[in-house]
């Protein structure tokens, strides 16, 4: 379903390829995150998206016009994941809300793995 707005002037449509392209723009940014990643179901194996398909590794809902986020993200090792998972809830949250002009409903983090940073 896409995100739909009424104004005074029109109806605005936004579709959820372009949530997904921006929310996984924000996530590469937060500190912690290596990059989304896509997860083969037949055979289990997690691979670290490049940054021109970041919105595969990403599940958006819109229901009634509030958003639901699913990341599926690669941490860098050493940290916390509860730090980083708060620093990427918090800055998507904003970052989107204002983007789209719709609300957060939730947003669900799914540590697919750990990578060493170089």
């Amino acid at each position: 379903m896409k995100g739909r707005m009424n104004t005074g002037l029109g109806e605005i449509t936004i579709n959820t390829d372009v949530i997904a392209t921006y929310a996984g723009s924000v996530a590469v940014e937060c500190f912690g995150i290596v990059g989304m990643a896509a997860v083969n179901m037949k055979d289990g194996l997690v691979k670290l998206l490049r940054r021109d398909s970041l919105k595969h590794g990403i599940n958006v809902t819109v229901n009634e016009n509030k958003i639901s986020l699913e990341f599926h993200v690669i941490v860098s090792y050493g940290v916390s994941i509860q730090a980083v998972a708060d620093n990427l809830i918090s800055n998507v949250k904003y970052k989107v809300e204002e983007f789209t002009g719709m609300e957060i409903e939730d947003i669900h983090i799914l540590v697919e793995g750990v990578r060493v940073i170089d």
